[in-house]
């Protein structure tokens, strides 16, 4: 009795179900992003060769969404508009990057390498914000760092990677990884001091404007191109 008792105490403890709905709302990201990987490797796959374009829905998403609500609060500002413009253009570089290396290597490459976003993020912040890790964090993100560049030895050859040209996309994402890295330390500082549904709007609405003028010189005439559907 005393057994089940003890489980529905931890159940109901506050503490544990916040860390249950963080993990769970950690599981829905990693899904949505799962899923954007595999769309943007399969769109690779068909032919098109369209990064900035397939970012520029998430950044049109993100304003249409947060936009409205900011619009509705009626607030100013509370950061200057040319931070967040600085925000979206590294984040955009960030996205064109990783997207554009499906065109080149394989998705669980991509995916993976992705992965060196956190490696990036703990050394700008130890360096630039003053953030002290503990021993086993670092130990844990070392193992990771292992990890990945082992998938480098893969794609070199050794074990056979995937993809026309599996090097270049793993740097192409390696590259992308550090404007990701940016723009989450830049986003992390702006939410901790400011408001979090300021900073995703304005991410948003910047992160477009960007990639339709990226998107207008560099892409425009491989979307004209592009044969989207065959009767």
């Amino acid at each position: 009795m005393s057994f089940w008792f003890n489980i529905d105490r931890w159940w109901r403890s506050h503490g544990n179900l916040r860390t249950l709905y963080l993990l769970l709302l950690g599981q829905m990201v990693s899904f949505v992003l799962a899923m954007g990987s595999f769309t943007s490797s399969l769109v690779s796959s068909l032919g098109v060769d369209a990064p900035l374009t397939q970012s520029s829905f998430n950044y049109l998403a993100l304003a249409l969404v947060y936009g409205s609500i900011l619009l509705c609060r009626r607030q100013k500002l509370q950061i200057s508009w040319y931070w967040y413009l600085l925000l979206g253009l590294v984040d955009v570089q960030g996205n064109y990057l990783v997207n554009k290396a499906y065109q080149y290597s394989s998705i669980t490459s991509v995916t993976l390498l992705d992965c060196w976003t956190v490696a990036w993020v703990i050394a700008l912040t130890w360096f630039f914000l003053r953030t002290r890790y503990s021993l086993w964090q670092l130990l844990g993100a070392a193992i990771c760092v292992l990890g990945l560049g082992l998938v480098l030895l893969s794609d070199a050859g050794v074990g056979g990677g995937g993809g026309s040209r599996p090097i270049l996309g793993d740097f192409l994402v390696i590259a992308g990884t550090i404007f990701f890295a940016l723009s989450n330390v830049g986003e992390e500082l702006c939410v901790k001091k400011k408001d979090r549904v300021e900073v995703v709007a304005m991410l948003g609405v910047y992160g477009f404007l960007v990639s339709a003028v990226e998107l207008s010189i560099v892409e425009l005439k491989t979307l004209e191109a592009t044969v989207w559907s065959r009767g």
